[in-house]
């Protein structure tokens, strides 16, 4: 879901000269997919350092709680587990996300 610029977006992508500020990765990831944007510009606010870095270069974890429930968290630094952005874009493009009950379940492992 794209948000109004504020503290409590994770992720934006510049199209056109105007900023765009989403409330979870994984809306950034499907708002470029359907608009036909490349990924490349993204940013996203990590977990660990609180402050925003290159989406491409961050380190993602699967498995916590979101604004939307995907379930995808960003880190600056190397975390157990982790998964690159290209991954993360295959998961949502999928629908293989924490929103998805079946993928849920077999994450949180009940």
């Amino acid at each position: 879901m794209e948000v109004d610029k504020s503290n409590a977006h994770s992720a934006s992508i510049v199209k056109n000269g105007t900023i765009y500020y989403f409330d979870d990765i994984g809306c950034l990831i499907l708002w470029c997919h359907e608009n036909k944007l490349d990924t490349n510009l993204a940013m996203v606010f990590t977990k660990d350092s609180a402050r925003y870095i290159e989406a491409k270069s961050a380190h993602y974890k699967i498995g916590e709680k979101t604004p939307m429930s995907y379930g995808f968290v960003a880190f600056e630094n190397s975390v157990e587990d982790e998964i690159d952005f290209d991954e993360v874009s295959i998961r949502m493009l999928r629908g293989e996300h924490m929103a998805n009950p079946k993928i849920r379940k077999q994450i949180l492992g009940y």
